[in-house]
């Protein structure tokens, strides 16, 4: 019998995020992040999000008891 980890169709969890900081590169305030995301709120630089350690997630917009009913 298959664990409910690898049956299939189960979803895995994902990973905890790493809470991670560096100094802001305009104002050079030591700013915190997670997964290497940061914005300063200072100055209010923002970092690109391609910059990040990990992709982000991917979310269904429309979960399955809230889609669109159609007739």
């Amino acid at each position: 019998m298959a664990s409910p980890s690898s049956a299939p169709g189960a979803v895995r969890p994902l990973p905890l995020p790493e809470i991670t900081r560096t100094e802001c590169r305009r104002c050079g305030a030591l700013i915190k992040g997670l997964n290497h995301r940061y914005a300063c709120t200072s100055c209010g630089w923002v970092n690109p999000s391609g910059e990040g350690s990990r992709p982000l997630p991917v979310v269904d917009p429309w979960p399955v008891d809230e889609r669109p009913r159609t007739r």
